[in-house]
């Protein structure tokens, strides 16, 4: 810490460009490394990244995810970790908070002193708050490490893109009738002008199938993905169902995955996983 000629102590500044070097070393550790976007919020992205990093574990991968969603920061709540919170090492470093099945956790929600305090920051400052995280976390090594990233294709979204070593690609969530085909076509783009792979689409709340009697049922309107994903040259990953158990999970503060592992997402968020890990490990 420096002096100023008042006598006034001062903390050194550290530029951008190297807190983004900072943060590409410490993310080198992880093989593979899988940004999740939609162009807009309201599509359950928070849930399908969440589900993502803990099917990986289960597949037997070492994972950790960052909670990017600094507004809106809701990974701890979907990892019924929401209790926990962030410490330093010796070394100021700061430590990620272990998760269910060993999936390392970092959200800026656990770092403060109530989940429910706003951040109340302008874009710039978002941004190099998580420039700043990326490049301070002791994030160790693993196989996979997923961003849940911010709605949208702003400030932040850009500065993550620019602060990840080797992006491995990008998972887009929609659900019908949510997301019109302008608003996705922004987030191809957006993968497309930042040379990151685009790995798929994830249709989120896709339909209602009747545990009594097995009708199928299109609660949000007619299924897109398939048609996006061949506009736009990609895959549909999976569609994912309408299951009241998985509010039922978040109240009792368990992931859906691990509280009903045989439900109608749980299946196809599986299905997800399993194609994510073919589609990344395979090249």
């Amino acid at each position: 810490m420096s002096m100023s000629s008042s006598g006034e102590k001062r903390a050194p500044f550290t530029p951008v460009f190297k807190l983004i070097n900072d943060a590409k070393k410490r993310l080198e550790g992880y093989k593979y490394k899988i940004i999740v976007l939609s162009g807009k919020g309201g599509v359950g992205k928070t849930f399908i990244s969440s589900s993502i990093a803990l099917g990986l574990a289960m597949r037997g991968r070492k994972v950790a995810i960052l909670d990017a969603d600094v507004h809106g920061s809701s990974i701890p709540l979907m990892l019924g970790i929401q209790g926990a919170r962030h410490y330093a090492d010796e070394n100021g470093d700061i430590l990620p908070v272990e998760g269910p099945l060993g999936v390392k956790a970092v959200a800026i929600n656990l770092m403060l002193d109530s989940p429910d305090l706003p951040v109340v920051w302008r874009g710039p400052l978002v941004s190099r708050a998580i420039t700043e995280l990326l490049s301070k976390v002791a994030w160790g090594s693993g196989d996979y490490l997923v961003i849940d990233m911010p709605p949208g294709t702003g400030d932040v979204a850009i500065t993550l893109v620019q602060s990840l070593p080797s992006i491995t690609g990008a998972i887009i969530v929609t659900a019908p009738n949510m997301l019109t085909e302008t608003i996705v076509a922004k987030a191809v783009n957006f993968t497309a002008k930042n040379n990151v792979r685009l790995l798929g689409i994830v249709e989120n709340m896709s339909y209602f199938k009747c545990p009594v009697c097995g009708t199928v049922f299109n609660l949000l309107g007619k299924s897109t993905g398939e048609y996006l994903a061949s506009k736009y040259g990609t895959v549909l990953l999976g569609m994912i169902p309408l299951d009241p158990l998985i509010n039922e999970a978040v109240d009792k503060g368990v992931p859906y995955l691990l509280a009903y592992p045989h439900g109608e997402a749980a299946k196809a968020i599986m299905e997800v996983v399993d194609k994510i890990i073919k589609n990344t490990e395979a090249n």
